[in-house]
């Protein structure tokens, strides 16, 4: 593969996770990826800071795409119907060529501490993301976080069950339905 190929962040995330997977987090080394990818370990840290975060590569882009959707919402549109159209916008981005890759994601993060560390504090910032959004629609504590917390929660349940392999429903399917029984829990609390 010539060096001057585009996708080169792409490239090095697909590197990173085949190793990963092939020969572990900790064996797996900065040139392996770079090399694997058909690039420089100088092109590796020009994308990311360290190899740990190679395989957290969309979070500002996920998080972008929440914001964004929120603040796009219809004015009327209570927290929840806002981050239920946010989910919507973030999960229409997930593919079913991505599946595969988020298969072999899953047990990678979860053989390796570090990397679960970085996967919660990923999902700390989507909240806040999303938390930071609703605020400036006017939404007020603990409304905001509330509804923050169940729309992060509402995709990565449903994005466990959507990186099965065998899985044939789409992440946003998966991801309606879970915030919708998710409310359902709620209400039955009440």
């Amino acid at each position: 593969m010539a060096r001057w190929e585009p996708n080169a962040r792409e490239r090095l995330v697909r590197a990173a996770l085949d190793l990963f997977t092939e020969q572990g987090y900790d064996a797996t080394t900065v040139n392996e990826i770079a090399d694997r990818a058909g690039l420089t370990k100088t092109t590796f840290f020009r994308h990311f800071p360290d190899k740990r975060e190679v395989l957290f590569a969309g979070q500002d882009t996920h998080a972008r795409l929440l914001a964004d959707a929120i603040t796009e919402a219809p004015s009327p549109a209570t927290p929840l119907e806002t981050v239920r159209a946010a989910l919507d916008a973030l999960t229409a981005t997930f593919t079913d060529d991505r599946r595969e890759f988020s298969a072999k994601l899953r047990p990678v993060i979860a053989g390796h501490s570090e990397l679960q560390e970085r996967s919660a504090s990923k999902r700390a910032k989507l909240a806040e993301a999303v938390t930071n959004a609703l605020h400036k629609r006017g939404v007020s504590e603990p409304a905001a976080s509330l509804a923050a917390e169940f729309c992060i929660r509402a995709f990565y349940h449903a994005f466990d069950q959507w990186a099965d392999p065998a899985g044939r429903q789409t992440l946003t399917e998966l991801t309606r339905h879970t915030f919708d029984e998710l409310r359902a829990a709620m209400a039955a609390l009440d």
